[in-house]
Parts: C-alpha cells; sequence; structure tokens
C-alpha cells in the first residue's frame, strides 16, 4: 500500500505496442470452463458450413446429370423419367441441407450466446471483486467514469469475443478452406485463378488493419472520459445549478462528445472504403471467371454445372473475407477493451496486513505514533515528525486549520494509506503486523461525508453485516439518539432512503452514520469532522451520542468545532504538519498559544 502516482491506464496501454497474444490468452481462460460446450459449437459449426458448401455442388449435378436431359429433346421418354426421379431426389437432398444448416446454425447460436453470458458474469464479477480489493491511493487519482466503462460498456464489449468472433472467425477460416478445396477438385485451372485474387485482398486487408486500431483506441479513451464527464456532472448537479454553470458543462461535455463522433466518423469512412474495395475486386474476379469459364464451356472442358458453381462459389470465396472483415472489427473493439481491463486486473491489490489478529474481546486503545512522516505525493510531507500518545480509553481530539493533517491521521490509523517513515503501535505491535480486515472491524470511523445507499433506513444501519443484527442496529440508532427521528418516519426502521439520502438532513444521515458506526461494537472510535456540516439542535444530540460511545474506548476525534471536543481529555493542535501544542482544553488557554486563537475565533468573535 506504498504510495504511487498511478498514471492513467489508457496512457500505460498505449505505450505497450504488442500485448495481443498475451492478452488473447489471458482472456480465453476464462472460457477453459466451457471447453465441451465450445467443443459442441465447433462441431455444430462444422455441420453448418459443410452442409452449405454443399449445396452448389448439389445443384451443378442437379444441372449436369438432370436437367441437361430434360431439356434435351432428343432423349427418350425412359431417360426423362429417370432423370426427373433423379432431379426430385436431389431437391429433397438439398432441402435436407437446408434444414440440417438451419437447425446446427440455432443450435450454435443459442449455445454460444447462453456460455458468452456466463463467462461475462464471470469477468465482471471478478473484475468488481477486484476493484473492492484496490487501495485507497488508486482511487485518489483514477476517475469513477473510466472504472464504470470497464465494468460495464468494456465487459460487455468482451461478450462479443466469445459470440460473434470466435463462431465467425472459425465459420470464415473453414469455409475458406472449404470453397479452395472443393473448387480444386471441381477444375485446377479454374480455382488457381481464384486463388491470384487473394493477394489483392490480403494487402488491403493488412494496410485497413493497421489504421483502424489508432482509431479503435482512441474511440475507447474518448468514451471513457464520456462517462467520467457524466459521473462527475451528475454528482455534482446541485453545484452547477446553484452557480448556474450549465450552460460551461454542457460546452465540456460537447467537446469530448464531438471528439467520439470525430472518431466514430472516421472508422465509418474507413470502413466504407475498405468494402468497395473488396466488392470491387470481386466483381472483377466474377468477370474474369465469367470469361475465362465461359470459354472452357463452350470447348467442351467444363460443364455448364461446374461454370454456375464455380460462380457460385467465388461469391461465397469473398463472403467469408468481408465477414472477416466485420470481425476484425469487434475483434480491434474486444482487444481494446481488454487491454483496459486486463490493466485494471494488473493494479496491485491493498496489502492484507500482518499475521497478528485483534483479540476477540476487541483492541484496548493505546496508540502512539512515533516520529511519523507521510506524504500523499513525494516529498510533498502532510506530516512531519509526529509523536503522540493515545491511553486505553482515553477522548483524544485533533484541531487545527484546514490542510494541517488532522484527518491523514485518521486514514493512517485505519491503513488506508502507509507511512512514510516512523511507526504506528496499537497496543504494543506495529499497525503493519495487524490482519487488515480485523483491524478495520475492530475500529469504527464516522466520516463528514455519509453516504447512504439505496435501501431501508435498517439496512443502511447494519449494512447488511453478518455480525450485525437487526436489533443490534436498532440498539446503536438509540444510543446515538436516531431513534427520535426514525420513528417519526411512516414506516419507520424500513422507511425506504432514495439514493445518497436526499431526502434526510444532513444531521440526520449524521446520526445514521453513528448507529452504523457503534453497531458493530467497535472496540476503538474515530470521528473524522464528523460534526462539521450540522444544525445546533442535532449538535446537541450528536454531543449525547459521543459521551455515550467514548465510554469503555478509546476515541480519536477530527473536529472543527471545539464545543464537540470539549469533554475530550487531551487536544492535540496541528499546524502545517507537526504538533503545535498538547493538553486539556483549559491548559491550551492558558497558554495563550494557537488553540487559544482558535477558541477566540469561534466563541468571541476575535
Amino acid at each position: 500500500m506504498a504510495q504511487s502516482s498511478y498514471k492513467h491506464l489508457d496512457e500505460t496501454w498505449q505505450q505497450d505496442r504488442r500485448p495481443d497474444r498475451k492478452t488473447l490468452k489471458r482472456l480465453y481462460n476464462y472460457g477453459i470452463p466451457y471447453l465441451k460446450q465450445f467443443i459442441l459449437v465447433f462441431i455444430l459449426i462444422f455441420a453448418t458450413i459443410g452442409m452449405t458448401l454443399l449445396q452448389p455442388r448439389l445443384i451443378q449435378l442437379l444441372i449436369d446429370n438432370n436437367i441437361s436431359i430434360l431439356v434435351n429433346p432428343a432423349t427418350s421418354q425412359a431417360e426423362n423419367s429417370q432423370a426427373l426421379t433423379g432431379a426430385l431426389q436431389m431437391g429433397l437432398l438439398y432441402l435436407g441441407t437446408v434444414v440440417i444448416a438451419f437447425l446446427s446454425s440455432y443450435g450454435q447460436a443459442y449455445l454460444l450466446q447462453k456460455t458468452g453470458q456466463k463467462i461475462l458474469k464471470t469477468i465482471r464479477q471478478s473484475l468488481y471483486d477486484h476493484i473492492l480489493k484496490l487501495p485507497m491511493t488508486f482511487f485518489d487519482s483514477y476517475p469513477q467514469g473510466s472504472l464504470m466503462t470497464r465494468v460495464t460498456n468494456d465487459t460487455e464489449t468482451i461478450n462479443e469475443m466469445f459470440t460473434s468472433v470466435l463462431s465467425n472467425s472459425l465459420r470464415s477460416f473453414i469455409s475458406l478452406a472449404g470453397i479452395i478445396v472443393i473448387m480444386f477438385i471441381m477444375n485446377v485451372s479454374l480455382a488457381s485463378y481464384v486463388l491470384l485474387l487473394l493477394p489483392f485482398v490480403i494487402i488491403i486487408s493488412v494496410i485497413f488493419r493497421r489504421i483502424i486500431r489508432k482509431i479503435y483506441f482512441a474511440q475507447r479513451r474518448a468514451l471513457s472520459i464520456i462517462n467520467t464527464k457524466l459521473s462527475e456532472n451528475i454528482s455534482g448537479m446541485r453545484t452547477i445549478q446553484v452557480f448556474h454553470r450549465q450552460k460551461q458543462v454542457g460546452a465540456e461535455f460537447d467537446e469530448v462528445n464531438a471528439e467520439h463522433l470525430r472518431l466514430s466518423q472516421k472508422e465509418v469512412t474507413y470502413y466504407a472504403t475498405y468494402r468497395p474495395f473488396i466488392e470491387t475486386i470481386r466483381a472483377l474476379g466474377i468477370a474474369g471467371l465469367i470469361w475465362f469459364g465461359g470459354r472452357q464451356y463452350l470447348d467442351g472442358i467444363i460443364t455448364f454445372g461446374v461454370l454456375y458453381a464455380f460462380i457460385d462459389y467465388i461469391q461465397r470465396f469473398f463472403q467469408p473475407i468481408l465477414e472477416l472483415a466485420e470481425t476484425y472489427n469487434i475483434i480491434q473493439s474486444a482487444m481494446t477493451s481488454s487491454h483496459r481491463i486486463f490493466q485494471l486486473f494488473d493494479q496491485e491489490t491493498e496489502d492484507e496486513g500482518g499475521n497478528v489478529s485483534v483479540p476477540v474481546e476487541g483492541l484496548k486503545g493505546k496508540i502512539e505514533f512515533k516520529n511519523v512522516w507521510f506524504a500523499y505525493i513525494e516529498e510533498e510531507w502532510v506530516l512531519q515528525d509526529v509523536s503522540f500518545t493515545v491511553e486505553p480509553g482515553e477522548f483524544v481530539a485533533f484541531v487545527g486549520a484546514t490542510g494541517a493533517g488532522k484527518s491523514t491521521i485518521m486514514h493512517l490509523l485505519c491503513r488506508f494509506y502507509d507511512i512514510n517513515k516512523g511507526q504506528i503501535i496499537l497496543d504494543g505491535t506495529d499497525i503493519k503486523e495487524y490482519n487488515l480486515r480485523g483491524l478495520r472491524e475492530a475500529i469504527g470511523v464516522v466520516q463528514q461525508e455519509v453516504f447512504l445507499y439505496s435501501g431501508s433506513i435498517i439496512e443502511n444501519i447494519s449494512l447488511n453485516r453478518p455480525r450485525v443484527s437487526k436489533a443490534d442496529a436498532r440498539r446503536a440508532a438509540e444510543i446515538v439518539n436516531a431513534d427520535s427521528f426514525i420513528n417519526n418516519l411512516p414506516e419507520r426502521y424500513e422507511e425506504q432512503v432514495s439514493e445518497r439520502g436526499s431526502t434526510l438532513s444532513a444531521g440526520q444521515r449524521q446520526l445514521l452514520s453513528f448507529a452504523r458506526t457503534i453497531a458493530a461494537k467497535p472496540s476503538l472510535l474515530i470521528l473524522d469532522e464528523a460534526t462539521a456540516s450540522i444544525d445546533t439542535e442535532t449538535e446537541l444530540l450528536i454531543q449525547d451520542a459521543i459521551n455515550k460511545m467514548s465510554s469503555n474506548r478509546s476515541m480519536v476525534a477530527v473536529a472543527h468545532r471545539i464545543s464537540t471536543i470539549a469533554d475530550a481529555d487531551k487536544i492535540i493542535v496541528m499546524h502545517r504538519g507537526r504538533i503545535a501544542e498538547q493538553g486539556t482544553r483549559e491548559e491550551l488557554l492558558d497558554q495563550d498559544g494557537l488553540f487559544n486563537v482558535l477558541y477566540k475565533l469561534q466563541y468571541e468573535g476575535y
């Protein structure tokens, strides 16, 4: 969990030029558990292709062996009857290939989609679980919208890799190989002529591939920025409207949106150029085939049925090539999304801590900071040589100007970040030696910004934690005086809370935050500016809640309002990352130092 500056993952990916094979291998590892389903899909694809490639050959045989006899006036009645019977049998055989091709095509499409959705669920869940394990340093510097793009849009794009790409690529390659083999069996000279067209197609496709790859990457990045802008602006809609910034925000979004449109139009332009090139080569190929094949027919070298079959096959020959081009469209999009997802997977997860477990009875609550130095950004020190001690059961408060380092101390106690120098000791053990999960379960944190989830009041207090029952949640609400407003709600504890708790006041949300924290019975309490944005009446309720919560446990608080920490056993005054002074309220007032100035500013209007 060491501090580091996270590069934008898109920029890091741009520096990696040849990761396709590795990415494909990692991607298809998700398909290994479904190997049996994919084998069945391959069998069905072979069946579909076999039936469709057999159809022109059947028509060729029908023309040469049956229709040619039926249209010849010199044939006998018996020969016509035999030819008609043969034509009927050939027609039924052709119908059979159509039915088999339909059923096998339906089966492979259904099975692929079903399997693809299962793989998609696995990838999305794994990615979401990985994000939950990332350290706070990652979230400090990475946009929410870009993360949302990876979990939603990018995973959905990858689904195409296991459905459309897999089946279409296999079908196209097998079709090409099958057509070439059949044409060589029928006539070597005409088949060789068709293959002469292949180098032109390959050259055009390679040029197209190199160009379109760059466009796909730029498109995904633009989409990521769009989602980031959207997430930020919706979250900050109140601020946008208060300051009448709708026009400016709309213009900023329009700029990013226009860039995505420009890239999409560029993609369409290249595809609109590529396909006509291939169609032109196909048209020239058919024209040449009619010319050379027609001459061979007139010379009696080949039958009309063979000429018809070759014209049919050459059209089918270019169809897989066009499908591969369309598939490459999906491949590039899926590969770009895969790179972005796997780069997120490659981000180092949070350290799980040491092997020391928190005792069953909880922490005693002795905290020691010894010459602690810390910086979010290298060498830009937020804490400098900070040392202090909190005794078990003691209530210690931190005050000071904004940016003095108060909240940072709270973050370090929870090990959201690790210190650069010095040592933090908890109950005689270095904090890094504790198992991280057990440490955080033993510490209760009340934050200034309360996040409430969509759901009931009781669910927002318990957070569906196994060790917090509904009775525990109700008891916690009573302790912190939150039941005074909960019982006035129509559904009481089952009252539904809107997203972020917008239907509740700031004070009510804060009381729920206190209840949420105390419900788990933590042995160490941290209040991080928990009373910064509440009214006086709620402050009295919270003050009473703090007094109840602080009994029989250590409590550390950051506060701007001195009234809420008046009963603290010790007050530590922070200034520019260092401890300026410490003592009880009375001792600090007698010193006539920085705390005295803060006190006068709040109480005497100094």
